[in-house]
């Protein structure tokens, strides 16, 4: 859906420009939208080997692991049908550890290997579960230390202080995910006293 929608805009974007006579400057946009592109991916391929190269001498020192026991204690309450010894609950607090670094793009695997282990823990049922729900929405919303990916497009857009953010963030990202939680919640417990009435 969301191709489809990407594609109608660019076509309604040249018919416009087309029509009005400004071809030449959809051309121009078009081209620097390119080239900007090009050089934030690239910028942007700098600062994600790096962190992710942090992320992995930390996961051999055992501070991903440290930072899991840590967690876990409060992934459990929030995903209590998860058994705590159940591969889903490792990808889980490897998804959150990820985004807690900021590193979006690391976390999305870990996030899809968890959905499917939750949907394997559902009976393999197409409906989502609550753990699934809960699960997506901590993800979208996730609470971030340091916006790795920010950081760098500020990098690479010249900023004095690229990593001024970090606090806004951090309290911005943790005022998303209690207001995702409780979101999550007010549904869940609304949908189970609706199942009772």
């Amino acid at each position: 859906m969301i191709n489809k929608i990407w594609v109608a805009m660019l076509v309604i974007g040249i018919i416009f420009g087309a029509v009005n006579g400004r071809m030449e400057e959809v051309n121009e946009a078009i081209f620097a939208g390119a080239k900007d592109a090009v050089t934030i991916c690239l910028g942007l391929i700098s600062i994600l080997v790096f962190w992710l190269g942090l992320m992995r001498i930390a996961q051999e020192g055992g501070l991903l692991d440290l930072l899991a026991k840590l967690m876990r204690p409060i992934a459990t309450r929030i995903f209590p049908e998860v058994p705590p010894n159940h591969p889903a609950m490792g990808y889980i607090l490897s998804n959150m550890t990820a985004n807690l670094f900021g590193l979006g793009n690391a976390a999305t695997p870990m996030g899809i290997k968890a959905m499917q282990q939750l949907k394997d823990l559902n009976g393999g049922s197409d409906s989502a579960s609550r753990s699934m729900i809960t699960l997506l929405a901590i993800n979208t919303a996730s609470i971030t230390l340091i916006p790795t990916t920010v950081i760098s497009i500020r990098m690479s857009y010249g900023s004095v202080s690229p990593t001024e953010i970090v606090g806004t963030t951090l309290i911005a990202t943790t005022c998303s995910t209690l207001g995702a939680l409780l979101i999550d919640r007010y549904f869940y417990y609304r949908r189970i006293r609706k199942g009772r009435a």
